[in-house]
């Protein structure tokens, strides 16, 4: 496969992505799950063909897969490729972390959101939130994803191009799975039926 391949899929998928995210905001829930559904494709085999470090491709095809509906699959997948990654990547650990909770695995969730990273930052915020939905302490998590949306409000970039809260509105998927959401109000951030 050529050199660049792995760079063709991403930018497949971000594209992908960002039409995904507007069928979402428009409430065309129906048409953005299967459109996440082929974001997480695209972002797998992105991954695949890319340099070891590009953990940020499994997060990418665990979001997706989450608003599609569904994550179980892609979460195993993200685990079994994550066993020899870097323990101190935050990424990696980020990864790690979307994918216990999907499986379940509330102490891993919580052990990799520490190794995530701490503070006021992107990273530090969805730490936060992803340790609260592991503890299932509904307060902290409200608390922690109201700073996520915040911090999106105030972004003049998006990577897709779409002003929206993609970390918050995975999170709030999640959440919805454990009877957890938050209510928060935002035009960044749509409502996500339960799955």
């Amino acid at each position: 496969m050529a050199a660049h391949k792995h760079q063709e899929l991403l930018t497949a998928a971000i594209e992908r992505e960002g039409r995904a995210q507007r069928a979402l905001l428009d409430g065309d829930v129906d048409s953005a799950q299967s459109e996440f559904g082929q974001v997480a494709e695209l972002y797998r085999q992105s991954w695949e063909v890319a340099h070891a470090g590009a953990f940020g491709r499994l997060v990418g095809m665990l979001k997706a897969a989450v608003l599609a509906g569904g994550g179980a699959e892609q979460a195993a997948y993200a685990r079994a490729a994550l066993v020899e990654a870097d323990p101190e990547s935050g990424t990696a650990n980020y990864a790690r972390a979307i994918a216990a909770l999907i499986a379940g695995d509330d102490a891993d969730a919580e052990a990799c959101a520490r190794r995530m990273g701490t503070g006021a930052d992107a990273f530090g915020r969805t730490a936060a939130a992803i340790a609260a939905l592991a503890e299932r302490d509904r307060g902290r998590y409200a608390t922690a994803l109201e700073a996520i949306v915040r911090d999106f409000e105030q972004r003049s970039e998006h990577l897709t191009g779409v002003a929206i809260a993609d970390t918050a509105v995975m999170l709030q998927a999640l959440a919805g799975r454990r009877g957890m959401e938050a209510e928060i109000e935002s035009a960044v951030l749509p409502v996500v039926p339960v799955s």
